[in-house]
């Protein structure tokens, strides 16, 4: 199967298959926001606008990876470009990769004439270093005319892929790369980044790290569809570190580093719970297929109904910007009414 080809199954895949853990889940459900009903806030004063990667977001939140290189995703990818523009948030493009074998696929990433101000991260397999040289990534980020870099390093569905599997020596060639003239990010893919992970990762001059946890869609389910129709291996499909436990595993060993949190993150109030837990922005890739296939008007709807569910969620917690929701969390351990 070629590159075009699997992307179009990895669309058919997300759009038509039950490619969403079945039993592990982001972990959230396990916190509940500290609400203050004394904070003093207005509504409309809650300002969520967010300093990322040299620009600033109307809002903590990005657009994750999902597609392009072929006509689907071209469509999806211009919907969803359009709908970041005007809501003024962040936007990552899907892997790359075949618009550096395929000349033919980059018009189905580049979204820059109807996206101008919106930042716009270029994705790349982490795996795929060996193939590529430093001059290659930086002819990448010219040509979809983006901000940054997001490495993807994502193990396990490239090994039911039976795609790249050989992960020996990356860290190093990575280094040796860096630094690059655009910032880079890391990021998984929906199996989660944890503890050894930003151990492994500490000391790079990465620009932010998106823990990409599990408990959203399971990208070992998604390959599994592709390559039988059907998912034959699901206790494997379900090997991941939950969303919530990647943002505290990763923010413990990275104190400062910015940090994404993706990964089923798929209402408002899940996201203020991510911000809560050390998270500095929201990524939210799946949910959005459906709607930017209806088209751009439908992305946005989507997106202001997310993003207000955010502000009211950080109003009732007394915080007047995602920064101030950081601690304003607990366990659900209290069994009153």
């Amino acid at each position: 199967m070629n590159t075009l080809e699997r992307k179009r199954k990895h669309l058919e895949a997300c759009l038509e298959g039950e490619v969403a853990y079945q039993r592990v889940t982001t972990g959230l459900e396990h916190y509940r926001l500290r609400y203050h009903a004394l904070a003093g806030l207005s509504l409309l004063g809650v300002d969520l606008s967010t300093p990322f990667l040299g620009k600033t977001l109307k809002a903590p939140f990005l657009i994750g990876a999902m597609t392009g290189g072929e006509a689907l995703g071209e469509r999806l990818n211009l919907a969803l470009a359009e709908a970041a523009q005007a809501m003024g948030v962040g936007m990552m493009l899907g892997s790359s990769r075949v618009a550096l074998e395929h000349p033919e696929a980059l018009r189905s990433f580049r979204v820059r004439p109807i996206a101008p101000s919106v930042l716009l991260i270029a994705n790349l397999g982490l795996a795929q270093l060996r193939r590529y040289r430093r001059e290659d990534l930086i002819r990448l980020v010219e040509l979809l005319e983006a901000d940054a870099l997001a490495l993807h390093v994502n193990p396990l569905q490239e090994a039911v892929q039976k795609g790249d599997t050989d992960f020996r020596g990356l860290l190093g060639i990575l280094e040796a790369m860096l630094p690059l003239p655009f910032p880079v990010l890391v990021k998984e893919v929906g199996h989660g980044l944890g503890r050894e992970a930003a151990l492994a990762l500490k000391g790079l001059p990465l620009a932010a790290l998106d823990v990409a946890g599990a408990g959203g869609t399971s990208w070992a389910r998604v390959e599994e569809w592709v390559r039988f129709g059907e998912v034959r291996h699901p206790e494997l499909c379900e090997v991941g570190i939950p969303t919530a436990q990647a943002i505290l595993e990763v923010r413990e060993v990275m104190p400062h580093i910015p940090l994404i949190a993706s990964g089923g993150v798929y209402t408002g109030t899940d996201a203020v719970k991510a911000l809560a837990l050390g998270a500095d922005l929201v990524a939210v890739a799946r949910p959005l297929l459906k709607p930017a296939l209806e088209g751009p008007r439908a992305v946005q709807a989507y997106l202001e109904d997310y993003l207000q569910e955010m502000r009211t969620a950080l109003f009732a917690i007394g915080a007047a910007n995602p920064k101030e929701a950081r601690g304003r969390i607990e366990p659900r351990s209290f069994s009153g009414p």
